[in-house]
């Protein structure tokens, strides 16, 4: 893999890898666990498991990557790539949490709390954020925290358009951009908590 690139070929694949591909013309990424099965569902559990060609649907192959540094974070201006949050070193451990899930659930699917990037940074990290009423809640995934982040930076930064010529502006924007993104990612905020995938059902 590159510093700006995750691509990696599939001879290159491990068991336990967080992996990802591109949808719609990268206008999203689809995530996963590599347990190298294939082809099982279990109703209602959110969790599938199936062949790497039906799980790439003819795109290319990526590794997310665990443990970046801010550099390596900032200079990946897309999210969802990467994280500054360590994954578990033993796959068996990534394999047991997703296998675990696959048979109980990993909660009701939402795009912005609990999607497929949220299961699979849980799988690698076993970490979640702690919601205000006191639960334990899925970790906002990397490429809906940049999705959300363009927006807000976009705005918080026009009225700058006014005083401050546009390459400046440009600039400002970009920086609140990936400091929006910076924030969220689940390896430097203060919110989140380890939890055992069997306790998650008391959640």
């Amino acid at each position: 893999m590159g510093f700006l690139s995750n691509k990696i070929e599939r001879n290159e694949i491990k068991a336990g890898d967080h992996i990802y591909t591109y949808r719609v013309v990268f206008a999203y990424s689809h995530h996963g666990i590599y347990v190298g099965d294939c082809g099982f569902r279990r109703r209602g559990s959110g969790v599938v498991i199936s062949c790497l060609n039906c799980f790439l649907q003819n795109g290319d192959l990526y590794r997310f990557e665990y443990g970046v540094s801010k550099a390596e974070f900032f200079a990946k201006v897309r999210g969802g790539s990467c994280t500054t949050a360590t994954s578990d070193d033993e796959a068996d451990t990534v394999i047991h949490r997703a296998m675990y899930l696959l048979h109980n659930g990993f909660g009701n699917y939402d795009v912005f709390r609990n999607n497929c990037e949220d299961f699979a940074l849980y799988c690698k990290t076993g970490l979640l954020i702690v919601e205000k009423e006191g639960g334990s809640g899925s970790g906002r995934s990397g490429q809906i925290s940049s999705v959300l982040g363009v927006p807000v930076a976009a705005i918080l930064s026009s009225p700058l358009k006014f005083v401050i010529p546009t390459p400046v502006v440009v600039t400002v924007t970009a920086g609140m951009y990936c400091i929006t993104r910076y924030a969220t990612d689940i390896g430097v905020r203060d919110d989140v908590v380890k939890v055992n995938v069997e306790d998650l059902q008391q959640k």
